[in-house]
């Protein structure tokens, strides 16, 4: 018989990969209560919250057992999500053990995250087409590959790194429009506000907000009113880098940057 509590770690392993990597709160004691069943173990009560696990078992059957787990969410990947998504059905499904299980945790968890030069490059390529979307021409769009791609560089080496997460937003959106500053007035860019936002979008939260919105619709308020307030913070912290560096410009130069 598979101890009680190697179930239990092995289903609180499962939803911490999900919570870490940007899960939503449903989906992840949804995977939880799958592998618990698998394996036979029924009154399990799980309790997520947007970075942490709750999770106890235990009645006139079964020993008592429970375990709290603090879970930092510092990136998104949501391949890991959907690959633990779908080990947890084919644990139901094809009654895996749970060393197998074990084994296949450990690679999901430790399977490389995509280069730095494919980050760099996609960031400058999605930059470039949002500009043209709002308006950019073909000099915009030159602009905006470039400074995207300076923003992701941005991240990966030194915002990241080095920089709590407020400070990094501000100076990221600062950097941002200093880029689009230099390439309006002294480089080939035509249209200001479409580099801006292909800069921008950059660093928009869309994960954490599309949970957020979701949590709060499956009844989950506390973890969806975090990430929400999570999410209006980074677009506060983009407005004021933003802002302040356009002001600064208008400061020292004496001219506006818009007509």
């Amino acid at each position: 018989m598979i101890p009680q509590q190697e179930i239990l770690l092995l289903a609180m392993k499962a939803g911490q990969i999900q919570l870490e990597n940007g899960a939503e709160i449903f989906r992840v004691e949804d995977t939880i209560m799958h592998i618990c069943r698998s394996y036979g173990l029924h009154s399990v009560n799980t309790f997520v919250l947007s970075n942490g696990i709750f999770i106890s078992c235990g009645d006139e059957q079964e020993p008592q057992f429970a375990k709290v787990l603090q879970v930092p969410v510092n990136h998104t990947n949501l391949r890991r999500v959907a690959e633990v998504n779908q080990l947890s059905r084919r644990i139901e499904e094809e009654k895996l053990e749970p060393e197998e299980a074990r084994r296949e945790l450990k690679r999901i968890e430790e399977q490389p995250g995509f280069p730095a030069a494919l980050q760099i490059a996609v960031a400058g390529i999605a930059g470039a087409c949002f500009g043209v979307m709002f308006g950019g021409s073909a000099r915009d769009f030159l602009c905006s590959l470039f400074i995207g791609a300076l923003y992701q560089v941005y991240c990966l080496y030194l915002g990241a790194p080095h920089f709590s997460q407020i400070v990094r937003n501000i100076l990221g959106s600062a950097w941002i429009t200093f880029l689009c500053i230099l390439c309006y007035r002294f480089g080939p860019g035509q249209n200001f506000d479409a580099m801006i936002i292909g800069g921008i979008i950059l660093m928009v939260p869309g994960v954490a907000f599309t949970n957020a919105i979701r949590d709060m619709a499956d009844g989950d308020y506390i973890s969806g009113s975090v990430r929400m307030m999570d999410a209006v913070l980074v677009f506060f912290c983009i407005a004021i880098g933003v802002g302040l560096v356009i002001a600064l410009y208008g400061t020292l130069t004496g001219t506006p940057l818009l007509p």
